[in-house]
Formats: structure tokens, C-alpha cells, sequence
């Protein structure tokens, strides 16, 4: 007994809908892309009566050479004249990416800045199921495949004067504020040395921050016990494909999806002032894959943190 034709009719048309709305959603999701924006936040994290220090937290740019929209968007931002600039790793996405991502940050370079590297900058990026990063994390890491020119990345932004924070600590002096640095290298692929920063954060310093790609609670709970006023991080994309309203639905490593971008405290429960208790700030960062150029929901942005005094 054949299939009505009036049911292959409207199984023909759901068929079309289905597909229409598909390439609709990929449409949008292309073109969230590329809808930069600033964050803004203010933080009370300084000694009473000191100057405000200005904050440009870059992370996730996923460079390819052909990005100019992304570089030209980037290269603009030294007209916010930051004091300090956090670059929380992830920059390169092809091969040819380090001599373009230098002459984006372009004046960028003049300002002191701090950066570790992630995963992405590692490793050249490849073709994988979108599917896998909504689901629990397995601990299978991709790395064999070719890498990329991380060294020249690191040549360039140190030969600029910025500060390599891959598993050391470091001091940086931005206008009268001295600040006490410690970063790890990427967790994501447990390339972190919890130990080789491991102790009690400078307590002579006006200001203590922690850097890391990926916001693992273990790095996340060490540098909060270690007295570190805020922990900078990126690698989540905020979520990337994201509910309405910007809720996201993975994050890519054991921090709360409720977490994946923007400002909060860590431990989740805690308030300022309790000890062991630090600022957490995650971007949801600028790019994306190269093979899933698409963001739902969630932005590609930079923050801009204004550091106060308390």
C-alpha cells in the first residue's frame, strides 16, 4: 500500500522548512561572527585612594589572514588607551596568523601587557563533529596534528615588551600601581604547573592577578586560596551557540555554563572579602574555529575592566 500523496506533500514541505531554517540559523550564526562588541566593568579592586588603571582583556581571536574585518575592529581599540592589556591566549588559527596578529594589536604593543598561550595557539585547527562540544568532556585532546609557529607569537609580543606568563610569576609597574602576576600555561591540554606558581600571592604588591586560558576549577581554586584579587581567563567562547537571552550550554572545561563569560566571583558562593575568595572575569573572546564559524547568542567581544579603588 503506497504513501498517500497528500502525506509525501507535507513530508516534502516539513523536509523544506527543516532545511530553510537550517541554512537560516547558519546565516545567523555566520553573521554573529562578526557583530563585535566592547564589554565594559568596573572592579573595586585597588588600595584605597590609588588612580584608576584601565584593563583591555583580549582573548580568542582565532586569527586567519583573510579575517580583516576582525583585525581592523581589533586595531581600533588602542583608541580606548588602556594602561594594561591581558591577552588570555588562543590567537593563532592557521600558520600565516603571527605576523598578522602582531600588526593587529598593532599599537596595542606599546602598552604593557601580559598573555599566556592556549590550546589553539599549540595546534593547527581541524575538522571535528560541533556536536562533541556540547557534551561532557572526555579528555581526549586533538595534538596530532602539525603545529603552529607559537614560538614566533611569543618572540614578537616579548620582543614588544609584553610579559610571557606561561607557568611563572611576574611583576608589571603600570603608572604608580605595581601589580603581582602569576599565569599558567594552557589547562586544557593540563599543560598547567600549578606548582611552579604555587604560594602566597605578593602582599607588597597594590594589586594581585592571576591569568590562564581555560578556567579549570583547579587553577581557578588555587589562585583564589593563594590571595589573588581576580583571575582572567578565556577559552569558553561564553558558550558560543547560546540560548536566548545568552544562555550557554557548555563552557568546554569543568566551569559552570552559568559562568562561561562576563564577571563573577569564585568560589561561585563566595563574596568580597572572604578569604579565599577572588574576582573571576571570563571573555567569551573574538573568534571562533575556522571549521564552526558560528556563534548563536553569544557575541564575539573584548572587555574593557576599569580597576577602582575599594
Amino acid at each position: 500500500m503506497g504513501i498517500p500523496a497528500g502525506t509525501v506533500r507535507s513530508l516534502s514541505a516539513l523536509g523544506a522548512l527543516s532545511i530553510g531554517a537550517g541554512l537560516a540559523a547558519a546565516g545567523y550564526g555566520f553573521a554573529e561572527t562578526r557583530r563585535f562588541r566592547l564589554r565594559r566593568h568596573d572592579l573595586r579592586v585597588l588600595p584605597a585612594g590609588m588612580r584608576p588603571v584601565r584593563v583591555l582583556h583580549l582573548s580568542d581571536l582565532h586569527m586567519t589572514p583573510r579575517q580583516v574585518r576582525k583585525q581592523t575592529w581589533v586595531r581600533d581599540l588602542a583608541r580606548l588607551q588602556p594602561d594594561l592589556v591581558i591577552d588570555t591566549g588562543d590567537n593563532l588559527a592557521h600558520r600565516q596568523a603571527v605576523p598578522v596578529v602582531l600588526d593587529t594589536l598593532g599599537d596595542l604593543l606599546d602598552v604593557p601587557g601580559v598573555f599566556v598561550h592556549g590550546s589553539n595557539d599549540y595546534f593547527e585547527p581541524r575538522l571535528r563533529n560541533p556536536v562533541g562540544y556540547l557534551l561532557p568532556d572526555n579528555g581526549k585532546r586533538h595534538t596530532n596534528v602539525p603545529q603552529l609557529p607559537w614560538r614566533d607569537l611569543s618572540a614578537g609580543l616579548t620582543g614588544a615588551g609584553w610579559v610571557d606568563l606561561t607557568n611563572r610569576r611576574a611583576a608589571v609597574t603600570v603608572g604608580e600601581t605595581r601589580i603581582a602576576f602569576a599565569g599558567v600555561d594552557d589547562p586544557h591540554l593540563s599543560y598547567d604547573d600549578l606548582p611552579a606558581v604555587a604560594g602566597p600571592a605578593d602582599p607588597g604588591a597594590d594589586l594581585r592577578l592571576a591569568v590562564a586560558h581555560a578556567p579549570y576549577l583547579r587553577v581557578l581554586d588555587q589562585f583564589a586560596s593563594d590571595g589573588y584579587d581576580a583571575i582572567v581567563a578565556g577559552h569558553t567562547h561564553g558558550g558560543q551557540v547560546c540560548l536566548p537571552g545568552g544562555r550557554a550550554l557548555a563552557t568546554n572545561c569543568d566551569l559552570a555554563p552559568a559562568r562561561a563569560k562576563g564577571l563573577h566571583r569564585h568560589p561561585a558562593d563566595s563574596r568580597p572579602g572572604d578569604p579565599g575568595s577572588s574576582w573571576l572575569h571570563v571573555s567569551a573572546g573574538l573568534g571562533t574555529s575556522p571549521y564552526a564559524p558560528v556563534r548563536i547568542a553569544c557575541k564575539p567581544e573584548a572587555t574593557l575592566l576599569t580597576l577602582l579603588p575599594s
